[in-house]
């Protein structure tokens, strides 16, 4: 189910591309031209909306609609004859634009505020499948793979720690779900004063050691495909609508349209990808896209880390990988800032007297 947060950034969005500013009277009249939103979902966002609690998630949703609405890169100021909402919802198929909602059965829309995670995946399928839905992957704890003796010591110093040897087993291996439930839950906050350098050293190995599995993987002929997949640069070109941080902490606006992998190879070639492990609070790989502007010359880098972190608490459920975007978006080669409508051009009428 989509928080209250999504729900008024993906829907306002679509109710900005109608061009009103009656925004509470609209939300009231629910108009059709959503097709597939239930009485459930309009109260939840007419309560919201009542609420008075979230005017600048509206405001910023409602202002990007509008954008798209008038840009002559999108609507051009013809408003849509049917909006679907499909975030929020588990897409059938291999799904590969992150689309959250569908103008005119046509124009496909991820909404995306104040993030810069491009996935959230386990690290087998992302370091050793390369993002493709159809690779085969290992489903076991990533950290007891790749640094089962450091893993085992942490949790070994967290049981003597907490005088845990009569409740859990000794491997952490053996540990079932209500246990990890119940370890998660007990090492909320700071690690043991015993626990906190062998902490530091599995951030270390797993970081060096996810870096060098990962390049391993990626031989030339998939670096590409790789590349694409991490940017969510697909077959269909689509809309990427949404905030990211601005000066002084204020979000700035964000209206994108993603370039196709043809597209992109029109003005760009794919020189490199660069993978090292990085320090930081928690395993941590770097990543960096090279590329080269055929027309300059110019070398261009997108920069991003992904984070190899605990799932639902410490030893609680296997490890995820977050994807995390470095680079502002806006200069990413396939990354098209939305063009604004020209300006209204008011010419001066000449009369006979003038």
């Amino acid at each position: 189910m989509a928080t209250d947060r999504t729900l008024i950034t993906e829907l306002a969005t679509g109710l900005g591309m109608l061009g009103r500013d009656d925004t509470g009277a609209l939300i009231a009249e629910r108009p059709p031209v959503f097709a597939n939103l239930n009485a459930a979902d309009w109260d939840r966002l007419e309560g919201l909306w009542l609420s008075g609690g979230y005017g600048a998630e509206f405001e910023t949703a409602l202002d990007n609609g509008r954008a798209f609405l008038e840009s002559p890169d999108a609507l051009n100021g013809r408003v849509p004859r049917i909006i679907e909402w499909i975030g929020g919802r588990n897409a059938p198929g291999d799904e590969v634009v992150p689309a959250d909602l569908r103008v005119d059965h046509v124009y496909l829309i991820s909404c995306k505020y104040l993030s810069k995670i491009l996935h959230n995946l386990s690290p087998s399928r992302l370091m050793e499948g390369l993002l493709s839905r159809e690779a085969s992957t290992d489903s076991t704890n990533w950290y007891e793979r790749v640094a089962p003796i450091e893993f085992q010591a942490l949790y070994h110093a967290c049981v003597q720690a907490n005088s845990w040897s009569d409740q859990l087993p000794q491997m952490v291996s053996e540990l079932d779900r209500e246990m990890r439930h119940e370890v998660a839950h007990a090492l909320k906050g700071e690690w043991p004063a015993e626990a906190k350098p062998l902490y530091l050293e599995l951030c270390s190995v797993v970081s060096e050691r996810s870096a060098k599995i990962w390049r391993n993987n990626v031989v030339s002929g998939s670096m590409e495909r790789l590349t694409w997949r991490m940017l969510r640069i697909g077959s269909a070109p689509y809309f990427i609508l949404g905030s990211k941080k601005g000066g002084v902490n204020e979000p700035a606006s964000m209206r994108l349209r993603v370039a196709t992998p043809w597209d992109l190879r029109q003005q760009y070639e794919t020189k490199g990808l660069q993978i090292d492990s990085q320090e930081g609070g928690q395993p941590r790989v770097g990543w960096q896209v090279v590329y080269r502007n055929r027309f300059s010359g110019n070398e261009v880098r997108v920069c991003g880390h992904v984070e190899v972190r605990w799932s639902h608490g410490r030893f609680g459920n296997p490890p995820e990988a977050k994807v995390y975007l470095d680079t502002p978006p806006e200069d990413v080669p396939g990354y098209i800032p939305l063009a604004s409508p020209a300006p209204t051009r008011v010419v001066q009428q000449r009369t006979l007297w003038s």
